[in-house]
Order: C-alpha cells, then structure tokens, then sequence
C-alpha cells in the first residue's frame, strides 16, 4: 500500500511538472519568459524521472548495475545542457515528458480504486441492514465481504508491479545500435579466435601425429630396402606397417575431430546419441528432432553437445546425465544435465566459454543453471529452421 501510495504523491507532482512545463513551452515565444521556469522544469522532471525508474526497477527486481543509470547517450547530455529548447527535442526528454502525462492518471488512479474498494467493504460490513436476517443472508453478505477483501489485496500487488512496468515501458531507452555492433563484433572476434585455435589443433595433432609417424614409416622402408637380412628386413617392413595402420588411425580421428562421419551419415540426433554412449556414466537421451538441420548448424550443436558432456565426465562427479533437444517455433533447445556437484560459472574455466563461443556464430545463447551441490544444466538455443526430413531408402 506504501507503494500505491508514494505513487499517488509522485503523480500529483507529475500532474504539477506538466503544467509547468507546458505553460513555460507557451510562455518561450514572449521574450523568453518562460526559458528559465523551462530549464528548472526539465531538471525536476529528468530527477522525478529518475527516481521513478529506480523505484520500478526495484519493485520488478531488476540489476542494480542496470537500474541506475537511465541509458542517455553522450549527444542527449549534451542536448540538455545546450538549453531547455534543444532539450526537448531529445528522446529521453520526450520519454520522460510522456511519462509525466501518463503518470500523471495513472499514478492517483489505482489508490482511488482500491479506496473505492475498501468503502464497499465498510459499507456491506457496518453500513448495509438486510431485512432478512437469515442465514442465507449473513452467508452471502460473508462471502461478499471475503470478496472483496481478496480482490483488494490481489489490486494492491497488481497495482504496484503494472505500474513498476509501465514506468520501465516508458523511461526505458530504445536498445542502441552500438550494443549490437558491439555484441555483433565480439561473437565475430570470438568466431575467428575458434577457427584460428582450430587450426592451430589440427596443425599440432598432424605435425605430432601422422606426420611423425609418416617419416618413421619413410625410415623404416629406407632401412629395409638397405638390409642384406631378408628376415630384419621383414621386421622393418612389418613395423613400418604397423606405424602406418596407426597413422590412419590418427588422421581418422583428426578427421573425426574437424566433421564426425556420424554426423554426416546418422544427423544430430544420431551423432548426440553416439556422444552419449562414450560417457562412463548413463546419460538419458531424449530427442523430438523431425528434420535434419543446416550442416554448419548440425556441426556447432553437436560440438558444444559432446563438449557439455565431456565437463560432464571429468568435472560434475555425476552418477548419471541427461540430454534433451527440441526444435519448436523456429528456435532449436538442447539441454544438457547432470546430478553432479554443480556450481559451474562462465568465468570459472573455458568449457562453457568453449560452448559459447560456438553458438555465438549463430547468434545463439547458453543458459547456465548451477546451484552448488547441483543439479547442473546447460540449455543452449540456436534460431534455425528444419529442412525436410531424411528420408532412408531400402
């Protein structure tokens, strides 16, 4: 009721700032009466304004670092301290001037109601004399009575959140561009950083793996074609087949690495649900997928996927896991979980900043829900669509 209260208070004072404002805008053009009372004005508005928004964002329970700076740019500063007429050519002025006319009803408006809600209690508790004192009648008058007593109450709360929200509608700033070119050229930076450390794996795992085993298997024939013993010289050969069985073995899984030939064959859901047999714990498979998806999408799913399930294994502790995926009204969920010990941050290790990074070049989101002492899941949507279903041919 305080809220509804303070309110009313600041609608009245709004009501107030109004008139002012609009008899100092007609009063401009008469020698510049009215520049003064204007530019006093505007600062009161911009400060009940300000007020407001914090009071809104602690009502919905919005981040303090967020709720208490309104969001003006650098040119709408300026603009205001130039002087009250390029001031209220400014957004955030207009904002705030909208506001005003319109908290100016709505703000007194919800303490009348709920007054005129409360006059009906006391009038059916003390004013009104049924003719009939029956029991019938004091039931009816009761459950009159309990009723608006509980549609009172559900008003107040009602009341203060819709104008919490109405408030933030209106003084809340547009989204500016720049924090979407600036969102749009770090998922880029984060992109290239990817691709780049990718290419710096598969150049590591061939200079380490098939390429030395390669020159081991050049040496070994070397040897071989310049022994004089046909049975050393068989060993040789015999080796260098071995190192040559193990060097496709590693250009397999490097190729494994870069496009699973599951993926490619068996689709999303197929190459997930082969992820999850590789896990030393059960992990619960639930997968509605009717379609296939766009092969660069299927890749970044699949990876942030097994990647998941990888800090499932060595990180969670877990006895068992869970993975859902989902694609509904253009949006594709996939959920990964597990029972584990919980408490994974974003900035605690590169594995859920491996996962976003992944999905940011679909301009996709990671959700993160670790309490400590669990359960942990990671819910990760990517906008796509579906193609036409896979279609097997016996």
């Amino acid at each position: 009721m305080a809220g509804l209260a303070l309110n009313a208070v600041t609608g009245l004072a709004a009501l107030a700032l109004l008139g002012l404002v609009l008899a100092s805008v007609a009063l401009v053009p008469v020698a510049g009466l009215g520049r003064a009372p204007l530019g006093r004005g505007l600062v009161l508005v911009r400060r009940l304004a300000v007020f407001q928004r914090r009071w809104a964002g602690r009502v919905l329970g919005l981040d303090s670092a967020t709720d208490s700076d309104p969001g003006y740019s650098r040119e709408s500063g300026r603009r205001r301290r130039a002087g009250p007429e390029l001031a209220l050519r400014d957004p955030g002025t207009r904002r705030e001037l909208t506001w005003l006319a319109v908290h100016g009803v709505t703000g007194p408006a919800p303490v009348v109601a709920v007054w005129a809600m409360l006059s009906a209690l006391d009038y059916v508790f003390f004013g009104l004399r049924p003719m009939d004192p029956s029991r019938l009648t004091t039931f009816a008058l009761s459950m009159s009575i309990v009723a608006i007593a509980v549609v009172t109450l559900m008003a107040v709360s009602l009341f203060r959140t819709g104008q919490a929200r109405l408030a933030r509608l209106l003084l809340d700033p547009d989204p500016a561009p720049d924090a979407r070119i600036r969102e749009l050229a770090a998922s880029r930076a984060a992109v290239v950083d990817a691709s780049a450390a990718e290419l710096r794996r598969v150049e590591r795992d061939l200079h380490d793996g098939a390429q030395a085993k390669l020159i081991a298997i050049r040496m070994n024939l070397g040897l071989a074609r310049g022994c004089r013993d046909p049975g050393e010289m068989l060993q040789m050969i015999d080796e260098a087949r071995q190192v040559a069985g193990q060097a496709l073995t590693d250009l397999r899984d490097l190729v494994r690495g870069i496009h699973p030939p599951v993926l490619a064959d068996r689709g999303l859901a197929g190459a997930i649900e082969a992820a999850a047999l590789l896990c030393p714990m059960p992990v619960e498979v639930d997968i509605d997928l009717p379609g296939r998806l766009q092969p660069p999408v299927e890749s970044a799913v699949y990876f942030a996927a097994a990647e998941a399930l990888t800090n499932v294994t060595k990180h969670s502790g877990a006895s068992r896991a869970w993975v859902r995926l989902r694609h509904a009204a253009g949006v594709l969920r996939l959920t990964v979980g597990d029972d584990g010990c919980g408490g994974v941050q974003r900035a605690g290790g590169t594995g859920v900043r491996g996962i976003e990074n992944r999905l940011s070049a679909f301009d996709g989101s990671l959700t993160v829900s670790s309490p400590p002492g669990g359960p942990t899941e990671l819910t990760m949507e990517v906008t796509c669509a579906l193609s036409s279903p896979k279609i097997s041919h016996s």
